[in-house]
């Protein structure tokens, strides 16, 4: 099973760091990151596998968010299957 975990904000030092940090604290495994930087912002998108999770989706979800709210940016994590279903056509 695999989710998604987008991040956008002001761009600082270290927000892949800590993210990545937060995933394998959960034994979350990234399996592809894509990043970039527009203008001064940081917008990033990870392809993650929590088949190994250690702790419930939801709180996982809870605790990336919550650190995104504490730093200023916005991030979501979507399990795969709803990623799926709200792109098919």
């Amino acid at each position: 099973m695999r989710a998604i975990i987008s991040v956008v904000g002001k761009d600082t030092v270290g927000i892949l760091a800590k993210v990545s940090s937060l995933c394998a604290a959960s034994q979350v495994n990234v399996v592809d990151v894509t990043q970039t930087i527009l203008q001064d912002m940081f917008v990033m998108v990870m392809m993650v596998d929590i088949s190994k999770m250690t702790v419930t989706f939801s709180d996982f979800s809870d605790e990336v968010t919550g650190y995104g709210k504490d730093a200023g940016l916005v991030i979501h994590v979507m399990h795969e299957d709803i990623f799926n279903s709200m792109h098919k056509i």
